[in-house]
């Protein structure tokens, strides 16, 4: 089994333009009432079509099945996180094919320019996936650093006390 796959696919916008106005029924039954949403709402809608279009492809690709054993056109999707960031939306018999070769993530990027739409996906194991940093928490560092200077001044302490008693012990046996 592969621990990532690659798919890029490239679809130009006008061609989506022309399948847009000769099948209207073409979105409806491709994209996702979602996608759609976002699509219909932007000023060139043939070229976000294009570009979620091109990365069903990239990610089929990077999946190594295209449309086949199963997996419908709306299987893989396209949603916008918080920051704006596009992100693949698995589900049905793309969502289990993902699972059985292990894939935990599929990383997207969408670009175009005036004529064309491309997608890059990368289907990543849990091998490949890259790991979030792994931090200390910030208030347990800044307790155990409290901890390591609080020590050091008890040390400071003892032997400052060390040397007092030291001192006091000099001084009666040079008055005995």
């Amino acid at each position: 089994m592969a621990l990532a796959g690659i798919g890029v696919d490239m679809v130009e916008i006008a061609r989506m333009e022309k399948v847009l106005e000769r099948r209207p029924n073409f979105v409806k039954r491709v994209f996702t009432k979602a996608e759609r949403a976002y699509c219909d709402r932007l000023a060139r809608p043939a070229q976000h079509y294009a570009a979620r279009f091109a990365a069903r492809e990239a990610v089929l690709k990077a999946l190594g099945t295209g449309f086949s054993q199963g997996i419908g056109l709306t299987d893989v999707s396209v949603a916008n996180n918080d920051a704006g960031r596009p992100e693949v939306v698995l589900v049905g018999r793309a969502q289990e094919v993902a699972h059985e070769l292990g894939i935990r993530e599929v990383a997207l990027s969408i670009s175009y320019t005036h004529d064309v739409a491309v997608a890059n996906a990368v289907a990543m194991t849990d091998e490949v996936r890259p790991r979030k940093e792994e931090r200390p928490d910030p208030k347990e560092e800044l307790r155990a650093s409290f901890r390591a200077a609080r020590s050091v001044i008890d040390e400071l302490e003892r032997v400052e006390e060390q040397r007092e008693y030291e001192a006091e012990g000099d001084q009666d046996e040079a008055t005995e």
